[in-house]
């Protein structure tokens, strides 16, 4: 191993950073036992990993507890951030958010947190139910009230909105070959014109905190479709909230998305934004793994396209040249 590359995670790490935790006293804990303490006899609780694969920066510790080990520097630097995050964030929601028993380094410069379980499955597992929804909803309003300036003081960076008509442009040459492969038809795209996304920009002044990756994957959701927390928080930003309206559409589909958007208080520009910039995401998504780019597989990419693409009413009762910047539907 050279002195610039990070050591990778094996299950025999994970298990010696189990085992000097409950040396510290955590093992009541991590095990999940209670009411006597640990004897030399006792086996550890499992370990494994998360996704099968990968790097395997994150494991299931007994059936309780997850733990999440920052590869690379950079990444220690937003878990660091995310642990106080998670603390400003956790106020201002009705859905649960992940806490820390246990956080250090398990390299040198490397960071881990040892994390509670949420209970329940993902979006990709149950589908999120018209209670689900308010869940969705309660989530979008209480990140717009989480205060900026706290955030921004936690080291939280601000992202300019994305200029839609270029992402449009670039849409439009990946459904060609998209067309080409009996993927897409190309024809859908001509809804958003250069005139539409002019109207859909983002509001100047409308940034506010982003979790900026809400797929399937981050949102817990229990078997009878309620959303009951929100994983990973280390890629939040300052920005454009259409960006979780987008993530949204891709996780859970774009009428459920845009609901939970409208019921969040947001008008019918932000949910159009939102709405396109899911759609044109997967359509150049899609393309570039047919190119041999990304390692997402297709079927995810195929299903995200789906999701996006479902029709909503919204987009046909809404006249963009009339309507104000955040007028209800």
């Amino acid at each position: 191993m050279t002195m610039t590359q990070a050591p990778t995670p094996t299950a025999d790490t994970v298990r010696q950073l189990v085992s000097s935790l409950a040396r510290d006293g955590l093992h009541k804990a991590v095990s999940g036992r209670g009411g006597r303490g640990r004897t030399d006899t006792e086996a550890a609780p499992e370990v494994r990993p998360v996704a099968v694969g990968g790097g395997h920066s994150t494991w299931w510790v007994g059936a309780r507890h997850v733990l999440r080990l920052a590869p690379d520097r950079e990444a220690a630097l937003r878990q660091r951030r995310e642990l106080r995050l998670r603390d400003l964030v956790r106020p201002h929601l009705r859905v649960a958010v992940p806490r820390s028993v246990a956080h250090g380094e398990w390299a040198p410069g490397l960071t881990y947190t040892l994390d509670t379980r949420i209970p329940g499955g993902t979006a990709a597992e149950h589908e999120v139910s018209a209670v689900g929804e308010d869940d969705l909803a309660g989530l979008l309003a209480g990140l717009r009230e989480v205060p900026a300036r706290q955030a921004e003081a936690l080291g939280v960076p601000r992202l300019a909105p994305r200029p839609l008509e270029a992402l449009r442009q670039t849409a439009v040459r990946a459904a060609e070959h998209l067309a080409a492969a009996d993927e897409f038809d190309p024809a859908r795209l001509r809804q958003l014109t250069p005139s539409a996304t002019a109207q859909l920009a983002a509001q100047p002044g409308a940034a506010v905190l982003v979790h900026h990756a809400l797929t399937a994957e981050h949102l817990v959701v229990s078997a009878d479709g309620r959303v009951r927390g929100v994983l990973d928080w280390t890629g939040a930003v300052l920005g454009d909230p259409a960006e979780d309206i987008a993530g949204l559409a891709l996780a859970v589909g774009a009428p459920a998305a845009v609901r939970a958007a409208t019921l969040a208080g947001y008008g019918a520009r932000p949910c159009l934004r939102g709405l396109w910039l899911a759609r044109c995401d997967t359509v150049v998504r899609l393309a570039g793994r047919l190119r041999g780019r990304g390692d997402t597989p297709p079927p995810l990419l195929r299903d995200h396209l789906r999701n996006a693409w479902e029709p909503i009413l919204l987009e046909r009762v809404t006249d963009l040249g009339g309507a104000g910047p955040d007028d209800e539907p």
